[in-house]
């Protein structure tokens, strides 16, 4: 009987997974499945301890859902990538496997890991690997000439017809396996890692993410363009702490999106398309770190950006990370972070462009701080949206265009709603006033617990265009 060995990493469901799907193909074989947790590889990459709690908790889900199907879940942990190869080696050779399925990442560390693994590996074991965390394969959307482009726009166009004649269909779950019978369930060992309870609504389990994506497709889609940007409103899909860890393919979110709303592809200024516009947006930066491995080194896209001669400011640094900056739409952002582990798409580009066009600070501290604190902590997706708000990427913001925090906290969220939610100290300040209470405090007379702003938002934008613009005159050659 042959032996099929199913490699978890972040893909943790059974619906859809094309590397568990292909190893239960065979229904004579016997299926067995591993994870491995590499703790010391995590503190390099800085993942937040919550996302570890939301991994272990879904993969003991995991766990339950293969034992139900017949496949029992073998877990080890291993400090180190390069350890996690050496130990799988071991394993394949004592379990007698003769074929490896695992779904392909696009970091360069992890592609990297499986490259020395599949060196190692005898050649009568074979490996299957899947491109399963995207809609479509990293660099099958390039220009005419071959090459990944550089600019978002042209990229959707181009994505958008390669979608249309692709296989994007979700997989079902395999069968129950042989005769039924669960293997038993051995108590999955903590990680040797910090973890930290999300105050966020994210409950654990497949059923639970499918049922929120069906929710919204259904529910709220609709009203996502007019709603998205509004942090007070619940108007976005909240799926991306799912999607980061794989408890949710992008598939099963494009043919949910088309199930409720067959004409996406044709409404192009709905919500639903809108919302489409997104995923491919994750696309975008998946497909860029695949193309340019060295985004993964923390190397800006644009290269003259490296020059930018950025404010050691400790004490700033840490103001913007505890909320307390004296902008009222920044450290309600900021503290929702650090409650909930999540924060909305309009303020993560607030507080992005605040850290680096207001305070001048080096944007790859921010993109490391929201690692240490997301739950939904996604290198492409991460290092994409700070290289635009930091107009250091690809297709980025142009470095002149700087964000008001003042003004974009009164388009946004004008009646201060979410920023009392988060700021109680604020509460008793008029609608409004919030958005610069202490002009408000002064004129009543009155104290509030509140830091006056940090910085002056005009100053320091006559002196961040001053820095950006003196770098990019060094890196011009020498008339």
């Amino acid at each position: 009987m042959a032996t099929h060995l199913v490699w978890f990493r972040h893909d943790l469901r059974v619906t859809d997974n094309r590397a568990l799907f292909a190893a239960c193909e065979d229904a004579d074989a016997q299926v067995i499945a591993v994870y491995i947790a590499t703790p010391e590889q995590w503190r390099a990459h800085e993942m937040a301890p919550r996302q570890a709690s939301f991994i272990y908790q879904h993969l003991a889900a995991l766990q339950l859902a293969l034992a139900e199907r017949g496949i029992p879940l073998y877990y080890q942990q291993c400090a180190l990538f390069a350890d996690s190869v050496d130990w799988l080696q071991r394993f394949i050779r004592q379990q007698g496997v003769d074929a490896l399925f695992y779904n392909n990442q696009v970091e360069i560390n992890e592609v990297q890991r499986d490259a020395a693994l599949d060196r190692a590996l005898p050649a009568q074991v074979r490996v299957h690997r899947f491109d399963d965390s995207l809609l479509l394969p990293p660099g099958s959307v390039t220009t005419g000439d071959g090459n990944m482009y550089k600019v978002y726009t042209p990229f959707r166009r181009a994505f958008l017809q390669r979608l249309s004649e692709s296989d994007t269909r979700s997989l079902p779950a395999p069968a129950v396996r042989g005769n039924g019978q669960q293997p038993p369930l051995v108590a999955l060992q903590p990680f040797d890692y910090p973890q930290q309870e999300s105050q966020g609504d994210f409950p654990i389990g497949e059923e639970a993410a499918r049922a929120r994506l069906r929710r919204f497709c259904r529910e709220n889609v609709g009203d996502y363009l007019a709603q998205r940007d509004l942090p007070a409103v619940d108007g976005t899909s909240s799926l991306s702490p799912y999607l980061a860890i794989g408890v949710l393919s992008p598939r099963q979110c494009f043919n949910r999106l088309r199930t409720e709303c067959p004409d996406v592809l044709e409404r192009t200024d709905g919500g639903a398309f809108g919302w489409l516009n997104e995923l491919i947006w994750r696309e975008f930066y998946r497909h860029l770190l695949v193309a340019w491995p060295a985004l993964c080194k923390h190397r800006p896209f644009v290269a003259w950006t490296d020059g930018v001669r950025w404010r050691h400011a400790p004490q700033d640094l840490l103001a913007w990370q505890q909320g307390k900056t004296g902008y009222p739409i920044v450290d309600a952002a900021m503290r929702q972070l650090n409650a909930t582990g999540w924060m909305h798409n309009r303020l993560r580009m607030i507080v992005a462009s605040f850290l680096v066009k207001d305070l001048l600070i080096d944007w790859r501290l921010g993109e490391s701080y929201f690692m240490s604190q997301l739950l939904d902590g996604d290198l492409a997706a991460n290092n994409g949206g700070w290289q635009w708000g930091a107009s250091t990427g690809t297709d980025a913001a142009p470095y002149f265009r700087i964000f008001n925090p003042t003004t974009q906290g009164e388009r946004f969220d004008p009646q201060g709603h979410f920023i009392k939610t988060w700021l109680p100290e604020l509460v008793e300040v008029p609608e409004k006033a919030i958005h610069q209470p202490h002009r408000w405090a002064e004129k009543q007379r009155r104290m509030l617990d509140y830091p006056l702003p940090i910085i002056d938002h005009a100053v320091a934008r006559k002196d961040t265009l001053a820095a950006f613009e003196a770098a990019k005159q060094r890196a011009q050659p020498d008339e």
